[in-house]
């Protein structure tokens, strides 16, 4: 089971630009406006982590834009990308570091290791709150960076093998998957933003890994079940109680919330959709989202424009090939699309703002 574990998260999680009008690869760095970078994870150890970067006004998608602009790659296996600020945050696993870049030029501002001692720590997930960026990391920790400083201030004991994280109020709701451990973990843990420190753990399902927060005080935990005979679950926590109130057998990879719906990819559990959910029972507003007949291949990432209401998909292909990012309106209809040659298994689409 734990070679399942491995192989599924982080080489199906681990394991040209087509627009609507025209096809158009571009390798310079033109200036970084209104649009979106994606991340490409690559394959497992081969230090092929590419960032994308595609502009809204002219339609272009400019391929390894961070090598192009720092004159070297990322490294291996990038699993999240987080824009707070005027600075990205880029999570390298498999590199066991957060590179660290200017949201507008993409220059390299500073890495930050994450090891202990000559432990590699294996980041995985980053989000922000206020002054500070939370990074979930292998080794069971939660690593609190200073934005101004860039520098680790805490490291918070959680579970086994964090994955994902959510915030509601002045709390952060972490996954312990237990990837590699024997037995998978089946908690999440409840953090104290004012303390940086763990106030309690809930169990929720086997192999949590996505999380989400509504804007009632609830979080949706995606469980990935031991890949054999436990199925994945769905499980709906209120945060007033920190307790489970709703549970559903039913395959989640990436989880969303947006406009008080749940959107849920299941491409490398075999739910080749995203589909949507009420947050109220689980069932299917929507068995899959895309309503004009677009075809995505794998559902990789899934991200939200909270501004647009556009949705998303990044497309894994076969894990072996180019990826490819699918932009589509909020009634699933395709708005335009783009390759992110050469990239690998794209996960996480950022907004860029100006």
């Amino acid at each position: 089971m734990k070679q399942i574990r491995f192989v599924l998260p982080l080489v199906a999680l681990v394991a040209g630009m087509v627009s609507c009008k025209k096809d158009d690869i571009n390798t310079d760095t033109p200036p970084v406006a209104t649009g979106v970078y994606v991340l490409s994870e690559g394959k497992f150890n081969n230090n092929n982590t590419t960032l994308t970067y595609y502009n809204f006004n002219t339609g272009v998608a400019t391929t390894d834009y961070f090598a192009n602009v720092n004159g070297s790659g990322l490294g291996d296996t990038g699993n999240d990308l987080l824009i707070y600020g005027s600075k990205a945050y880029i999570v390298m696993n498999g590199s066991s570091y957060v590179e660290v870049i200017d949201v507008m030029t993409a220059t390299a501002l500073k890495n930050i290791p994450f090891k202990n001692g000559s432990v590699y720590r294996l980041p995985r997930y980053a989000v922000a709150y206020k002054d500070k960026v939370l990074v979930s990391a292998y080794d069971g920790t939660v690593a609190v960076i200073d934005t101004t400083s860039l520098a680790i201030e805490k490291n918070i004991m959680v579970g086994a093998n964090p994955e994902q994280m959510a915030i509601s109020g002045d709390k952060l709701y972490v996954a312990n998957s237990g990837g590699f451990n024997p037995i998978f973990d089946s908690t999440i843990s409840v953090v104290s933003l004012s303390t940086f420190t763990e106030l309690q753990k809930i169990v929720v399902g086997v192999n949590p890994f996505s999380v989400v927060a509504d804007n009632a005080g609830n979080i949706y935990v995606g469980c990935t079940g031991d890949y054999v005979s436990i199925k994945p679950k769905l499980v709906k926590v209120s945060t007033a109680t920190n307790s489970v109130v709703k549970s559903a057998d039913t395959a989640v990879g990436n989880l969303r919330y947006f406009n008080g719906q749940l959107y849920a990819n299941g491409g490398y559990l075999g739910v080749p959709y995203v589909r949507v959910l009420s947050t109220t029972d689980f069932s299917q507003k929507s068995s899959n989202f895309i309503t004009d007949g677009t075809r995505v291949t794998t559902p990789y990432g899934l991200n939200i424009d909270a501004n647009s209401g556009d949705v998303y998909i990044t497309d894994a292909k076969d894990y072996n090939s180019s990826g490819e990012v699918f932009c589509f309106d909020k009634n699933g209809k395709k708005k335009f699309s783009f390759k992110v040659t050469p990239g690998i298994s794209p996960n996480t689409v950022a907004f860029i703002r100006q």
